[in-house]
């Protein structure tokens, strides 16, 4: 009977595994960090921790200030991916306090799609790039009450969607396999310590899937994570980079998708 239970236990160990994509360099999994909204802090505290580790990492910008605009484009142009988050930000008026113009009850899906499409334009006017990957403010994908996601899909104006929500299977998942419009993430409060975020990297290299990091302001700005803490994530990450590939969401889905799992 042990050694059944053993037989049976090892083999559901064994699941994962063969599900998970093969990443590059012999790494178990990939790390994917992101960082919303376009903020000064990102600037000033993220960029230059990422840049002296050697990683690079996808920025969603939205709400971009002129005065960014230099910093922006370098950040591009170090390899870092810029991405589209709309240009208003829209959310449900029940969110937060907003211009009632700039609520997601105000849109309707065309009127969502034409500001995603206008906010590509300021990308490549940014980085060059034709096409971009794409998150939905707030996590949600309503407009004026109806869920744009399909719409958003059939115009093939951008190349994946990242939610805001990650299950334990997601970190499983063979990446290749995953629906490009339903990228999982996860978020962390306020107050998150380096050792927390840490433990979702040692979480997804056990799973070896991806873990998709979603961050807003880095030691300033709202919804931050404490500078301190998002080093202590960047060193522990630099320490075990032949274990854990870090790179950008577009990198990481791009990888999946040309190598293929094939035993599956």
């Amino acid at each position: 009977m042990k050694t059944f239970l053993a037989l049976a236990l090892s083999l559901l160990c064994a699941v994962p595994a063969a599900s998970a994509t093969k990443w590059p360099g012999g790494a178990k999994a990939a790390v994917v960090l992101t960082y919303d909204d376009a903020l000064d802090s990102q600037l000033d505290n993220a960029v230059p921790a990422l840049d002296a580790a050697r990683f690079k990492a996808t920025f969603f910008l939205s709400g971009l200030k002129v005065s960014a605009v230099p910093r922006w484009r370098a950040v591009g142009a170090e390899g870092h991916e810029l991405a589209n988050h709309t240009l208003f930000h829209p959310c449900p008026a029940s969110k937060f306090s907003a211009d009632p113009r700039y609520t997601s009850e105000a849109y309707t899906p065309a009127s969502m799609l034409k500001e995603i499409e206008q906010q590509n334009v300021l990308l490549t006017a940014l980085d060059g790039k034709p096409t971009h990957g794409f998150a939905s403010p707030c996590g949600q994908t309503m407009a004026g009450g109806v869920d744009y996601l399909e719409a958003l899909r059939a115009a093939k104006l951008v190349t994946y969607a990242r939610g805001v929500y990650t299950s334990p299977d997601d970190l499983r998942a063979d990446v290749g396999r995953i629906d490009p419009m339903h990228v999982p993430s996860r978020g962390f409060p306020e107050g998150v310590t380096g050792a927390q975020l840490i433990e979702f990297a040692k979480e997804e290299a056990a799973g070896g899937g991806m873990a998709v990091y979603l961050f807003h302001g880095v030691g300033g700005d709202y919804l931050q994570v404490s500078d301190a803490a998002h080093r202590e994530l960047i060193a522990w990450l630099a320490a075990h980079r032949k274990e854990v590939w870090v790179t950008t969401l577009q990198g990481a889905l791009d990888w999946a998708k040309a190598h293929p799992d094939p035993q599956q």
